[in-house]
């Protein structure tokens, strides 16, 4: 008990229970962690798992191949943004010269998302905030984000014919084209404006397509299904939105080149997950 009384001390010195009094329930166990100093507001996920279309392009027999479709575990609680990193807090990062400077018809506000972003600059974001809270922030992995997005993650997957690749190339951009006109309005809208999910998270596959940390990558498979061999290409990265799409790092408008397949993202955005510091999975906390 002596120990344990300290161990508290120790965690509230550090700054540990600050979060944690500041957190409100939401569906299915997740808790709503709100923002205090330079920390942005969080939802964390309990663990779970989802239904997930892997990620990439697969062939077999040297043929275009449906990727397949595989139960993802998410195996410890998941702290994600509570919505898109805005254009305001991104210009702070640019006020420090550590992220580079937003296209000038961006808005830059508190309630607009921020967007024109390439992975790099993403990525770049990631590591200031990290610095300046002294937590460990980094993007989602693509399995992260379709676990977060909820009901929202939609397997867009097409049947292949790996006869006639085009076949699933046309399909998807038919389907694609077809989004009502209000689904693909490409005004960035107030945070917010596209709602929040079941788990509490808001604008999931609104109109700003979030970077991933997921490299593109090729895989070839065996009869049954099983990977062969694969080769990842991390100058391409997965975006996921009202659809996946697969765009080159340094991109920062994919309606202007850079985008695999499809209807290219209205709005390049993200947001962050926050890792557990070590002394706390040590305790399991």
């Amino acid at each position: 008990m002596l120990f344990a009384a300290k161990f508290k001390i120790v965690l509230m010195a550090a700054g540990f229970a600050v979060p944690l009094a500041m957190t409100s329930a939401v569906p299915g166990g997740n808790r709503d962690i709100a923002a205090f100093k330079d920390q942005p507001a969080l939802i964390e996920l309990a663990t779970g798992s989802v239904l997930y279309r892997v990620a990439g392009d697969f062939t077999r027999n040297g043929k275009p191949a449906q990727a397949p479709l595989a139960t993802i575990r998410i195996t410890r609680p998941l702290a994600i943004m509570k919505h898109q990193v805005s254009s305001a807090d991104y210009q702070r990062c640019v006020a420090e010269k550590a992220c580079r400077t937003l296209p000038p018809d961006i808005a830059v506000a508190a309630d607009r998302p921020a967007v024109k972003v390439s992975w790099r600059d993403a990525d770049a974001y990631a590591a200031w905030l990290s610095r300046k809270t002294g937590e460990p922030y980094r993007l989602p992995t693509d399995e992260e984000w379709a676990y977060a997005a909820g009901s929202r993650y939609r397997d867009d997957s097409l049947p292949v014919d790996g006869n006639d690749p085009s076949k699933g190339w046309l399909a998807r951009y038919a389907r694609e084209s077809s989004l009502k006109s209000e689904e693909i309005d490409s005004k960035p809208r107030p945070l917010g404006a596209f709602g929040a999910n079941e788990n509490g998270l808001l604008d999931v596959a609104g109109n700003v397509w979030e970077w991933t940390n997921t490299c593109f990558v090729r895989t070839a498979l065996d009869e049954p299904g099983n990977a062969l061999n694969s080769t990842a290409n991390c100058g391409v990265r997965v975006v996921e939105g009202q659809h996946r799409a697969y765009v080159t790092d340094f991109i920062r408008d994919a309606r202007a080149g850079g985008c695999a397949a499809g209807i290219p993202p209205s709005n390049l955005g993200f947001r962050l997950v926050r890792e557990r510091k070590l002394l706390m999975r040590w305790f399991g906390l």
